[in-house]
């Protein structure tokens, strides 16, 4: 792949996150401006004006310092999601939406919730399960990235680690919750292990290629979900 479509794609990956953080901050800024608090129109479990949250939730947030501390999160592993999993990235990024606001509607506390950390826990959640369950060395290091990076919000799970008792714990660990479903349920699509395929064309008959080891792939077996890389060299006769 050209560096250049390489950078298309990175673009466009950082693209679909940026849409949703650009609707984050309109909304807070609009409360801001015009000294409103839409904060009703989040989330109330088991309450059917509260069905209405599955949608809004993410785009509503109590302070400025909340809706900061899910930006980039959200923009970083937003970006990973679209990068590493094109066909798959909307349908991730929306069952972890749909499902984290469902079972916040069935199962959380009563009261308000709101924010995107549910999307993050999500995204967090499936970018670090899928690459252990496909055991496929890019995503293996994107899963220890996310590990580095991220490890310490499992502490998000309990409540009494929160000074603040207006933090949705719920939102958090259902979001994580479908992460590991949609990985779980998605571990045999998406990219495919890069298996280096050797090129040998132009080996003269009779002549093996000092480089050449028992090691080398069998270019009859590649799995049916590798992408095979060529590797292309030119063979030059040993000097005599």
């Amino acid at each position: 792949m050209s560096s250049k479509q390489d950078r298309n794609d990175l673009l466009k990956a950082l693209s679909y996150p940026l849409i949703f953080i650009s609707l984050m901050w309109m909304v807070k800024g609009i409360e801001t401006i015009w000294g409103l608090r839409l904060g009703s129109f989040g989330l109330y479990p088991l309450r059917i004006d509260g069905l209405l949250g599955i949608v809004t939730m993410p785009f509503l947030h109590g302070s400025w310092d909340h809706l900061m501390s899910n930006t980039m999160p959200f923009l970083f592993l937003g970006a990973l999601l679209f990068y590493f999993y094109k066909e798959l990235a909307w349908k991730v990024f929306l069952w972890i939406w749909l499902l984290t606001g469902v079972w916040l509607w069935f199962g959380a506390r009563g009261s308000y919730h709101i924010g995107a950390s549910g999307m993050v826990y999500g995204l967090v959640s499936f970018l670090f399960f899928s690459g252990i369950f496909r055991n496929n060395r890019r995503l293996l290091i994107l899963t220890l990235i996310v590990a580095f990076l991220y490890g310490g919000l499992i502490w998000g799970f309990f409540p009494e680690f929160f000074p603040q008792k207006n933090i949705s714990w719920e939102g958090h660990l259902f979001g994580f919750i479908s992460g590991l479903l949609m990985a779980v349920y998605y571990r045999k699509e998406g990219p495919p292990e890069d298996i280096y395929q050797w090129d040998d064309s132009d080996i003269p008959d009779g002549e093996e290629a000092y480089w050449r080891t028992e090691h080398s792939t069998d270019k009859n077996a590649l799995s049916e979900n590798a992408r095979p890389t060529r590797i292309h060299y030119h063979y030059k006769k040993k000097k005599t």
